[in-house]
């Protein structure tokens, strides 16, 4: 499948409202659900230009922001220095040409990225080996939607998720405490040209030390 190239949105990315309220709500998901505090690395895999990332600052103690699309990556730079963020990275990583996620998170995130990753069961493992003891997970992604969330089918991997599913290949890459929760409606004009109401949830895992790979 021929691979979407995000470089061209990434200027215009951040204007629609319904992109803002989504960030918002997907961070006050992970907020609920996961007890961060001030002393926490985050890393936001597919982290565009920055709208969960930068909302989720305030309430850890760093975050690194990894994307496939350098020009998403040079927006959220941008942001970093005109914000002077000291705990803010950006960083361009792309796992279908090889690269790994290096280094050990407390947190880590993904929002509407895995979708776009064919071999999730490899990146699951990624994130498990990237994960601090005791870290967490949390995934934000498309309810199964048939289809339709998407105009642009290009990279589209997945036409959303079955949470149970989703859920199971979490477990099998040896995270536990595993839970689920919706965490977005949003209105959208879908694929048959009409406007529909998707769900987006937010499931969340922990690394248990004591547990090891399943």
């Amino acid at each position: 499948m021929e691979k979407r190239n995000f470089d061209k949105d990434a200027a215009a990315w951040d204007e629609p409202p319904r992109r803002i309220k989504m960030a918002e709500d997907i961070v006050n998901a992970i907020r609920q659900a996961i007890p961060l505090n001030a002393k926490m690395s985050a890393l936001d895999f597919g982290c565009g230009t920055g709208l969960v990332s930068l909302r989720l600052l305030p309430f850890v103690g760093s975050v690194t922001g990894v994307d496939s699309s350098q020009g998403m990556i040079d927006v959220f730079k941008s942001k970093i220095e005109n914000q002077n963020l000291k705990n803010a990275r950006a960083i361009r990583l792309d796992i279908d040409d090889g690269d790994v996620l290096e280094g050990c998170f407390d947190l880590i995130m993904s929002s509407m990225t895995i979708h776009h990753i064919q071999d999730i069961a490899s990146l699951f493992a990624q994130f498990y080996d990237a994960t601090a003891p005791e870290g967490y997970i949390a995934i934000a992604d498309l309810d199964s939607d048939g289809g339709l969330f998407h105009t642009n089918k290009i990279g589209v991997f997945h036409n959303g998720f079955n949470r149970a599913e989703l859920s199971r290949m979490m477990e099998n890459a040896g995270f536990a405490n595993i839970r689920d929760f919706t965490a977005v409606k949003t209105n959208k004009i879908g694929a048959d040209g009409k406007e529909g109401v998707f769900s987006i949830f937010l499931l969340t895992g922990q690394k248990c030390a004591h547990l090891g790979k399943q």
